[in-house]
């Protein structure tokens, strides 16, 4: 059997949009996070990629648009969604 994390780390799948997939040079990731809500989980991967200036980045987890208070926890879907320009 498996043993479960001791550190409090949650599982959670990263999956990147536009500029931020171009900066962080792939689509998606796994990682484990101690992170408790989707902007902490933010922060933490914006000082491991530093992630350029971008205004309003969207959210959404489990496929549901979230603000940056909201929960994350083990085995979450996470979509960070930068603004995009149109002409």
């Amino acid at each position: 059997m498996a043993q479960l994390p001791t550190d409090g780390s949650i599982a959670v799948r990263i999956e990147y949009f536009a500029v931020l997939r171009e900066h962080v040079g792939r689509a998606q990731e796994e990682l484990r996070t101690t992170a408790t809500t989707v902007g902490e989980l933010y922060g933490e991967l914006d000082r491991r990629y530093a992630f350029p200036a971008l205004g309003r980045v969207k959210v959404a987890v489990n496929d549901e648009f979230r603000d940056w208070s909201s929960p994350v926890r083990d085995g979450d879907f996470v979509v960070f969604i930068p603004p995009v320009a149109g002409g």
